[in-house]
């Protein structure tokens, strides 16, 4: 179909960055994406994470994050959320309420003991380091932490995209109703970035890790307080986030100097 198709989206965001300056003809583009079921990136949002362009000090004071300046990132791996009533829209609903009828009430009593979200709590039981964790160990995941609530922040701020239990009555949570925008998850992109980190440290555990992650990022969907494609994207917000750490000297210092605290 046109909407999944990359580079027909591509060709259309490139559109929008050209046409950003002329209001008629983004108004005219707009339309067209919403004839065709795209949900496309508005063009304040779509800019602003692109490395070079200006933002302003209160904006960059808002994204700001330990190793990552948030505002100066390039988001466009992380994929838009889906447009109301589209056919992801509705897929999101249909599993959340599968899960709904079939949840158990130790699957939610997992989900709720995951309400916060840190290290010790998506990994404390299967960490590779000594416990209690070392305070190097901890400074340095509550820094990785700080970057990536400040890219879901944002990106939430970008989408505004309710809890699915605001917008149908029928989505019954078996976890407390959070407040907060839903895309893209918090939880399932923190959970992701520390499982990717935990992979590099400790390679033959990358499928036990990234499991873990998966199971946080489960939680929230049956838990009905997000959707399948807000957590997906917080996958996605993930791997984006770690590909920007890698490059950066001072969290790939600190991570090597995790190394010979390993168990």
């Amino acid at each position: 179909m046109l909407k999944k198709a990359p580079l027909f989206r591509a060709f259309l965001l490139s559109l929008l960055v050209i046409t950003a300056g002329r209001p008629a003809a983004a108004q005219t583009l707009e339309q067209a994406a919403e004839h065709l079921g795209i949900h496309l990136l508005p063009a304040r949002a779509f800019l602003l994470p692109l490395p070079g362009l200006p933002v302003s000090a209160l904006e960059k004071s808002a994204a700001a994050g330990h190793y990552l300046d948030t505002a100066s990132l390039d988001f466009r791996a992380v994929p838009a959320a889906p447009a109301a009533g589209s056919r992801e829209d509705q897929e999101d609903f249909r599993v959340i309420f599968d899960w709904q009828a079939r949840r158990t009430a130790a699957q939610c009593a997992a989900a709720k003991a995951e309400m916060s979200h840190n290290y010790d709590v998506f990994f404390g039981r299967i960490s590779p380091f000594p416990v209690p964790a070392p305070a190097q160990v901890k400074q340095f995941f509550k820094n990785v932490e700080n970057d990536s609530v400040a890219a879901h922040k944002f990106l939430k701020d970008v989408y505004k995209r309710e809890r699915p239990f605001v917008r149908d009555p029928r989505v019954q949570p078996c976890l407390p109703r959070v407040q907060g925008l839903s895309y893209p998850s918090g939880h399932s992109a923190m959970a992701r970035l520390f499982a990717l980190i935990l992979s590099d440290l400790v390679p033959s555990r990358r499928a036990e890790f990234l499991a873990r992650a998966d199971e946080a990022a489960l939680f929230r969907v049956l838990g009905g307080v997000h959707h399948p494609t807000d957590t997906a994207a917080g996958k996605a917000l993930a791997e984006t986030l770690y590909k920007q750490l890698q490059k950066n000297p001072a969290f790939t210092a600190e991570l090597r100097a995790l190394r010979p605290l390993l168990k």
